[in-house]
C-alpha cells in the first residue's frame, strides 16, 4: 500500500491463531463463553483511516470480499469512536486485505481494533484506553485481544477478559486454508447440536508455567470446533491430516476454521512441508509467530 495521505493514520491489523480454544455452554443472551490462548502472527491487513469534513464512515476494500459496509466490523468500530466524540468529522477507511476472510484468523476483528486506534488518534486520542476496550468488546469477542497488541494472551468470558503472557519464542509457522469456508454462526450451531444431552464442559486447570515453551503448549492445545467442522467438511479434515503428517511441533485448526496451522522447529521443516503439501489441500502461506507487541498507529502526517 502507498503512503497514507495527509491527515490519515495507518495501522497494521495482524492475524491470530488459537493455540487453545474451548467453547463453554450457551448462555441466556445467546452467546457462548470461551477459554482461549491467542497468538499473534506477522501476517497483517493494512487499515488507513482518513479524516473527512462530511459525517459518517465510508470504506474501500482491496484484496478480498468483506460483505456490505454496514456489516463490516471496522466500519462499526469507527462509528463508535465518532459517536463518542460528537460526530465532529467523517472517516474514509481504506482496507487492504491480506488475511483470508471467514478463515478463523481474526482478520475482521483485527481490522476493527485497528479502526478503533486509528479513528481515535484522528480525534486526538479523546477516548481513554479503558473505554476503547469496552468498545472493542461490543464489536466482537476477538477485538479486545487485537486492541492490546499482545503477542500472547489467555482470554475468557466473551473474550473481553485477558491475561497478557510472556511471548513464546518466535517460530516459523504455516497456514493451510482449504477451499471450504466456515461461517462462525454455523460452527456454533453444529457444536450446540452435537452437545445436546451431553451436559456442561468440565473445568480445566491451566498452569501458566507450562505455557512458556512450544512443546508444552502443544500438549495443552486443542480446539472444540475441530470435531464438528471435520465431520461436516471432509476436505478440511483431510487437509488437517495432511498437515499433521508434515511432523510439526503443533498442528490445529484456528478459530471456527477453516484455516489450519502448524508450527515448526525450523524454517527448513516448514519449506519441506510446503513441498509435501503442494496445492492439493488448499492455499498455503508461510508466516511467523510474533514475540513482540504489535505496533500502534503510525501517523502519516501531524493533524492540522
Amino acid at each position: 500500500m502507498n503512503a497514507p495521505p495527509a491527515g490519515a493514520v495507518s495501522v497494521a491489523a495482524h492475524a491470530k491463531v488459537n493455540l487453545l480454544l474451548r467453547i463453554l455452554a450457551r448462555e441466556a443472551d445467546g452467546f457462548h463463553g470461551i477459554e482461549t490462548l491467542f497468538c499473534l502472527l506477522d501476517l497483517a491487513d493494512q487499515v488507513v483511516a482518513e479524516r473527512r469534513e462530511n459525517t459518517g464512515v465510508s470504506i474501500e476494500v482491496a484484496g478480498g470480499e468483506t460483505g456490505p459496509p454496514d456489516d463490516n466490523l471496522a466500519v462499526r468500530a469507527a462509528r463508535l469512536v465518532l459517536e463518542a466524540t460528537g460526530n465532529r468529522f467523517g472517516i474514509r477507511l481504506t482496507l487492504e486485505k491480506r488475511i483470508a476472510v471467514r478463515a478463523g484468523l481474526g482478520g475482521g476483528s483485527s481490522d476493527a481494533a485497528a479502526a478503533l486506534l486509528a479513528v481515535n488518534r484522528l480525534a486526538g486520542d479523546a477516548v481513554p484506553r479503558h473505554e476503547l476496550l469496552q468498545f472493542a468488546a461490543r464489536v466482537g469477542s476477538d477485538v479486545p485481544f487485537f486492541l492490546t497488541g499482545a503477542p500472547l494472551a489467555l482470554a475468557w468470558g466473551h473474550g473481553e477478559r485477558l491475561l497478557r503472557l510472556p511471548p513464546l519464542p518466535p517460530a516459523p509457522a504455516l497456514l493451510l486454508t482449504p477451499s471450504d469456508s466456515v461461517a462462525t454462526p454455523d460452527a456454533y450451531g453444529w457444536l450446540d447440536a452435537a452437545r445436546v444431552g451431553t451436559g456442561r464442559r468440565g473445568a480445566v486447570a491451566l498452569d501458566l508455567d507450562a505455557l512458556g515453551a512450544w512443546g508444552d503448549v502443544a500438549r495443552l492445545s486443542g480446539n472444540d470446533f475441530e470435531s464438528v467442522v471435520f465431520g461436516r467438511l471432509p476436505a478440511v479434515r483431510q487437509a488437517f491430516e495432511a498437515l499433521a503428517a508434515t511432523r510439526p511441533l503443533l498442528c490445529r485448526m484456528t478459530g471456527s476454521g477453516s484455516t489450519l496451522f502448524a508450527v515448526y522447529r525450523t524454517a527448513r521443516d516448514r519449506e519441506d512441508a510446503v513441498l509435501q503439501l503442494g496445492r492439493k489441500f488448499g492455499a498455503t502461506r508461510p508466516v511467523q509467530t510474533m514475540a513482540v507487541p504489535a505496533e500502534g498507529p503510525a501517523i502519516a502526517t501531524p493533524l492540522a
